[in-house]
């Protein structure tokens, strides 16, 4: 069974880099994505997908233009929403509150934000969306999210994971997985990034 190849490629740089971003709809240093180069021409791609978040889709719109593909936007690929913190440096967010939420994003999410489990049900229904040979751009945590999803991996070794900006990802995905879940596994990862 060779299951579907999917590939999801993390935003270009924000215009300010370093902050709790989530929601916030930070547009992109590069007018243009900041993705230039990211998707080696060799990969077939039958779409472009991305969140609709500008970071993402900027650089999801140029990459769909070059490769003559259709874009869809899909907000349940966006970063996991930090509610109050969303836009913050990390040293104006509460360290203890923000040290137990690195520690346990679904006990002690951010206020008004989203918990562990709430990104992952979306992203999970957005990767089951996903056709084959098909490229996500999204955020690190929503990607960390779908490793989680088909690999089975937590929170935390997912977030050990390196996706910088341009980090690109490729999961083989199984449907059948164990309780009707998908599963599946790392195929390839080039987090040498856009900066």
């Amino acid at each position: 069974m060779s299951g579907r190849l999917v590939h999801l490629l993390r935003h270009g740089p924000p215009l300010r880099a370093g902050l709790l971003l989530g929601h916030t709809d930070e547009p992109p240093a590069d007018p243009a994505g900041g993705l230039a180069g990211a998707v080696p021409d060799r990969l077939a791609l039958s779409g472009v997908t991305s969140s609709d978040l500008r970071r993402a889709r900027a650089g999801a719109q140029a990459l769909a233009e070059r490769r003559g593909v259709t874009l869809t936007v899909d907000a349940r690929w966006r970063e996991l929403d930090f509610g109050a913190w969303d836009g913050l440096a990390p040293e104006q967010a509460p360290a203890d509150a923000l040290a137990r939420f690195w520690d346990d994003p679904e006990g002690c999410p951010p206020p008004g934000g989203e918990r562990w489990s709430a990104l992952r049900a979306r992203v999970a229904d957005a990767l089951a969306a996903l056709p084959g040979d098909a490229l996500a751009v999204t955020h690190g945590g929503a990607m960390r999210a779908a490793v989680s999803i088909v690999t089975g991996l937590d929170f935390r070794q997912v977030w050990a994971l390196d996706l910088p900006y341009g980090a690109l990802l490729g999961l083989r995905i199984w449907e059948d997985g164990q309780c009707g879940q998908p599963s599946g596994q790392i195929v390839s990862l080039h987090a040498g990034g856009t900066g």
